[in-house]
Order: C-alpha cells, then sequence, then structure tokens
C-alpha cells in the first residue's frame, strides 16, 4: 500500500465554498484536487494499492482529514470540479469521533495531522519529501510506504516537529523544488518501476 499525506494549511473545513473558486475563495483546494487526481488516475483505471489523507487545516471547523482509499473508490472522475465536490460532500457530512464515509471511498473525520501520523507510523515505514533529503533513486523502500509533503506551503514548525517524532526517511525527488501533485507522479513512478 501507498500513502500520502497532504496537509491543506488553508484548505476549507466545512462545505460552503462555491465550486467555481476553489484556488481563491476555498483555501488553494485546487492544489489538493491535483493532488487527488496525482494519487490515483492511471491512463485507464484508478491505482488501487494507494491512500490519500487530505489534513484541512484551514475554517472554523478545523481540523478535518479527508481519507481517499483506492480500493473502494467510485465516482471520482478527472475534472478538477467534480473531485471538489466529493470533498465538499465530505464536508458536509455530521461527524462526531469516528470516521464517516460520505461516498464510496472517501471518509471524513475530525483527526488532526498528528493524528493521522500517530496512526500511519504504526502500519508503514514514513517518508519526509523534503528538498534537503537523500535521493529517493537510492533509497530503501519498505512494501508499505507513507509520503508526507506540504501542499503549497511547507509544514509548519509544529508539524514537522511531529513527523520528525517518528524518525521519517527524508526524502528528495531532484534538485529542484516541485508541485506536490507532481511530486506523487514521481514518487509512483519510481515505485512503479521497482516493482515492474
Amino acid at each position: 500500500m501507498i500513502r500520502f499525506v497532504i496537509t491543506g494549511h488553508r484548505a476549507p473545513t466545512t462545505g460552503d465554498f462555491r465550486l467555481d473558486d476553489i484556488t481563491g475563495g476555498a483555501g488553494r483546494l485546487d492544489v489538493l484536487v491535483r493532488c487527488v487526481n496525482s494519487a490515483f488516475f492511471l491512463s485507464h483505471s484508478i491505482r488501487t494499492d494507494t491512500e490519500l489523507f487530505l489534513v484541512l487545516e484551514g475554517g472554523r471547523d478545523a481540523p478535518k482529514t479527508v481519507r481517499f482509499s483506492g480500493n473502494e473508490i467510485k465516482y471520482l472522475n478527472p475534472d478538477e470540479r467534480s473531485t471538489a465536490s466529493l470533498i465538499r460532500n465530505a464536508l458536509l457530512k455530521r461527524i462526531d469521533d469516528t470516521e464517516v464515509r460520505s461516498s464510496p471511498g472517501i471518509y471524513v473525520s475530525r483527526r488532526s495531522f498528528s493524528d493521522v501520523i500517530d496512526d500511519l507510523r504504526t502500519v508503514s515505514g514514513i517518508m519526509y519529501l523534503k528538498e534537503d533529503g537523500s535521493d529517493i533513486r537510492d533509497a530503501e523502500l519498505p512494501e508499505e510506504l507513507t509520503f508526507v509533503l506540504g501542499d503549497d506551503r511547507d509544514l509548519t514548525d509544529d508539524e514537522e516537529r511531529i513527523l520528525m517524532e517518528c524518525e521519517p526517511s527524508k526524502l528528495c525527488l531532484g534538485p529542484l523544488s516541485l508541485h506536490a501533485d507532481h511530486c506523487m507522479i514521481i514518487v509512483h513512478n519510481e515505485i512503479d518501476r521497482r516493482r515492474a
């Protein structure tokens, strides 16, 4: 299983945003929507061995986490608007202390970044994608992997401190800083080559 954890620092935690303004009025939700597409879409199918955690930290009901499970997901289309709609529908669900299913393969909870990392550190190796890390091409990658990265902003100092407590491998994907969604495609490509 390959997992990605993306922190949406300004992304809304309520469903009251407009689908035609996900770039500005929805706290750069467009970055996260592109990450969803990069995590799951192949040319003619969906990656069923992938999970994505969008940790949303903006707005008045923060934090919330929207989890996408590739082996269950339905109704995911490659256009940004319909993906944003799936996220909005999840955020409109009433949630208490447990994760709630909003549609097949999409779940919402009140988990924070710290909660998500604590849950995942026991089931997989944690990899922190950062420009000053070791080259991923030289790294040993276990079967169960979780890659952590920021949205269009780096992790905050607090988030990085939480992450570093689980002693992740710090990896880079090349000499230049890349968009989060592009990083995910490169990670998938590297793993695909190794597993081919």
